[in-house]
């Protein structure tokens, strides 16, 4: 991944509003505890449901059950909308990282990631690596990694509409 293309929307914002540096964004991303990731379903509706992920190597990581929803929908569709923020309107920023999801599989990628997982929620996400997903006695879950093609900023004070753009 290069350098991503920056820019502010002017139309979305406060005059002194300024771009928010694309470092800045990755360690909002990294820092946060909880997203949630948009998928569509086979119909065209969307599905939004909450998780815990990772940033890192300049995409996000998630895992899920194979047949919940999400990794349903993303059989058939692999485009998403991971967003992360506060629920604050003039205070904190809100991300939002528009990519593809594709599975990982390799175990010395899947071990480097349930490493990080560990690292960063605590013994409650401890995953083992198991065929080519994570897994347990009592549960499997698949990888994926979203590439971004755009990330979104919403600066709440100053308000402002940051745009970076990966490909």
């Amino acid at each position: 991944m290069g350098t991503p293309v920056t820019t502010i929307d002017t139309r979305f914002g406060d005059p002194d509003a300024q771009p928010m540096a694309w470092s800045d964004t990755e360690r909002l991303l990294a820092d946060a505890e909880l997203y949630w990731l948009s998928t569509t379903g086979r119909g065209g509706g969307p599905h939004v449901t909450p998780l815990i992920g990772l940033w890192r190597d300049g995409a996000f990581w998630f895992c899920t059950g194979p047949g919940e929803q999400k990794a349903r929908n993303l059989q058939h569709e692999p485009q998403v909308a991971v967003t992360t923020g506060t629920n604050i309107w003039a205070d904190g920023t809100d991300v939002v990282v528009e990519g593809d999801a594709h599975r990982i599989a390799d175990p010395a990628q899947l071990q480097t990631l349930a490493d990080a997982y560990l690292a960063k929620y605590g013994e409650q996400w401890r995953f083992e690596v198991v065929d080519g997903g994570f897994g347990g006695e009592e549960f499997s879950a698949e990888v994926f990694r979203v590439d971004p093609r755009k990330v979104l900023v919403f600066a709440k004070h100053p308000h402002g509409q940051t745009t970076h753009r990966l490909r």
